[in-house]
């Protein structure tokens, strides 16, 4: 697989990465240990040398399941995490919401390298803005565990202009990390123009909408109760219903380059800079090796065009995120 460079400081990764959450959590039970170890190999493999974690995950069983995975191949790949939540480091135990306090980072840090069975994170991020604590504390906090040698990269997730730019002036953000796909554009209108001006790699999550874009999902379709989507607006039955558009579109690309519709979402992604990395994430081998096929298909500007022309027509229905958990993000 080509790779491709995030920021300035020479961090180099696969042009896919793995986003490895729904292994443990979030998206119903959690998957086998086995299964999901024998899946990361397989995406080793096959040239994937990033992947995303984070404490809150579980919280702590998706970092412990990275730190057995990745130990045999711990030179050869990138490990991507997050602090940000106010979880107990020792217990697991969830407070009230945010905490970035610069202690808090600290002991974070040090339970997540022992989690993830290593001496240093290839980049930390902070998981979501904490507006009780000033970003340049957190940035400085950052600078001085890559100083002591336990983080090499610092990254953002779903920050606003203002925060990335405070950051940045602290210590150099190597990526920023944020929903982006063709069902959620928001990033275009400021969020990637300020990364191209300064240099910052960006890591869209979701990049299949948490699995709509891939056109297995429907108005009849039932999530685990577990599932997070079951709390999402623009999973509602309705919302499906009006956004089926997006599919359609993507399913008539893809019969025109004889691919699937996630791999022509992923790969109209990688086609709108190199310097994104989109991080689709599966506890399935087919579906591992579906995504990863979309870095090979190339969107000529006519296609891009094409595509263009039918989804600027499409408004989305429905809010990516709960109300409360759209509040955290932007910031």
């Amino acid at each position: 697989m080509e790779t491709r460079k995030l920021g300035n400081g020479g961090l180099e990764v696969s042009a896919l990465g793995l986003g490895c959450m729904g292994m443990s959590a979030n998206y119903g039970p959690a998957a086998d240990e086995q299964e999901m170890i024998r899946l990361i190999h397989a995406a080793i493999d096959r040239g994937v040398t990033m992947f995303d974690t984070a404490e809150a995950y579980g919280p702590f069983t998706n970092e412990e399941l990275l730190g057995k995975a990745l130990a045999p191949f711990r030179s050869q790949v990138v490990i991507a995490t997050k602090f940000g939540f106010d979880i107990d480091p020792a217990t697991g135990q969830r407070g009230s919401g945010l905490n970035s306090r610069p202690d808090h980072i600290k002991a974070a840090v040090e339970a997540s390298l022992k989690r993830l069975k290593t001496n240093v994170i290839d980049l930390l991020y902070q998981h979501r803005v904490d507006p009780a604590v000033p970003i340049e504390d957190v940035a400085g906090t950052v600078r001085d565990l890559i100083a002591e040698g336990k983080v090499r990269n610092f990254g953002l997730s779903e920050p606003g202009v203002q925060t990335i730019r405070l950051a940045h002036a602290v210590q150099p953000v190597t990526a920023v990390q944020s929903e982006y796909s063709l069902w959620y554009r928001g990033p275009e209108a400021e969020i990637l123009p300020t990364l191209e001006e300064l240099g910052i790699g960006f890591v869209p999550f979701s990049p299949l909408g948490a699995g709509f874009l891939t056109g297995k999902i429907d108005a009849s379709t039932k999530f685990d109760s577990t599932d997070f989507r079951n709390s999402v607006p623009r999973f509602a039955p309705e919302a499906l219903e009006a956004n089926m558009a997006l599919v359609e579109l993507l399913r008539a690309m893809a019969a025109r380059k004889q691919a699937t519709p996630a791999q022509i979402a992923i790969a109209w992604l990688l086609a709108q800079k190199p310097w994104i990395v989109p991080i689709p994430g599966t506890t399935k081998l087919h579906r591992l090796e579906e995504n990863l096929g979309s870095a090979s298909i190339a969107l000529t500007e006519q296609d891009l065009q094409d595509i263009e022309a039918v989804a600027s027509k499409i408004v989305p229905q429905g809010a990516r995120l709960p109300e409360g958990a759209l509040a955290m993000t932007g910031r």
